[in-house]
């Protein structure tokens, strides 16, 4: 027991970089007292007290403003920072070494009994707001974008957000970067699945754009091996130039 209260405390202080002394996260941290009156309540589920289970978990809600079904399972090193709002439904399984933010929600889509609410493996970090909905699984270090909604399965190590979720494409969103700077500008840090018309065209124009200066490399290629002779260096925007334009034809 005392080992487990030592791992529960020393996540708080890997993870939470204004957690100071000892006394202090064992005394003013809601996450970490949700997770201690957890332990107690799921034995008592567990040993089939099931009212006196539940009036343990409720009053822990009330003093932690965190909501923890007696029947969730939840594992070793479980990080619950801030923690107001945070939901975890009967069949929830929370893995070894999560992480979740303020308002997330592990719930249901259904009323039939049964496993009904999501599988986190280990190394989840689930961002302030997401709400994961379902018997779904997320896999180990897979992440949540915030306000994210999750009802599909998420693969191992990939990250998901927007509404609903959708997993981001790593090489999509590098070749976009490219191509911003090649124009002038970074769109780092503006995500395309954010609800916004404005950046979602944004990111549909550098893509546009993208596929353009493919489609040039490409002609440009097909006309050398054809043997013409080309200005391979001149710059993207160069090659919209009528007087070369013409030079490539002629």
């Amino acid at each position: 027991m005392f080992q487990r209260l030592r791992e529960d405390i020393g996540v708080v202080f890997d993870r939470d970089p204004a957690a100071r002394t000892f006394f202090e996260v064992l005394t003013t941290y809601p996450g970490l007292h949700a997770i201690l009156l957890h332990r107690f309540s799921h034995l008592l589920w567990g040993w089939k007290l099931k009212w006196l289970a539940r009036l343990s978990s409720h009053i822990a809600r009330w003093l932690t403003g965190i909501e923890i079904h007696p029947g969730a399972t939840i594992g070793h090193r479980v990080f619950i920072d801030h923690g107001m709002g945070v939901v975890i439904g009967e069949t929830a399984e929370v893995g070894d070494d999560c992480t979740l933010y303020h308002g997330v929600t592990l719930g249901g889509t259904s009323w039939q009994k049964g496993k009904r609410h999501p599988t986190l493996e280990a190394g989840v970090i689930i961002g302030a707001g997401a709400k994961v909905l379902g018997p779904i699984t997320l896999g180990a270090g897979a992440k949540v974008g915030s306000n994210a909604v999750v009802v599909k399965d998420i693969p191992a190590g990939a990250t998901a957000v927007g509404i609903p979720a959708r997993i981001l494409d790593a090489e999509k969103d590098k070749e976009r970067e490219e191509t911003a700077k090649k124009l002038g500008f970074s769109a780092y840090g503006v995500g395309a699945d954010m609800n916004d018309p404005m950046v979602k065209a944004l990111h549909g124009l550098i893509d546009h754009s993208n596929t353009t200066d493919q489609r040039i490399e490409w002609i440009i290629a097909e006309l050398k091996r054809l043997g013409y002779a080309l200005e391979v260096n001149r710059e993207p925007q160069d090659q919209f130039d009528p007087e070369y334009l013409n030079k490539i034809v002629d």
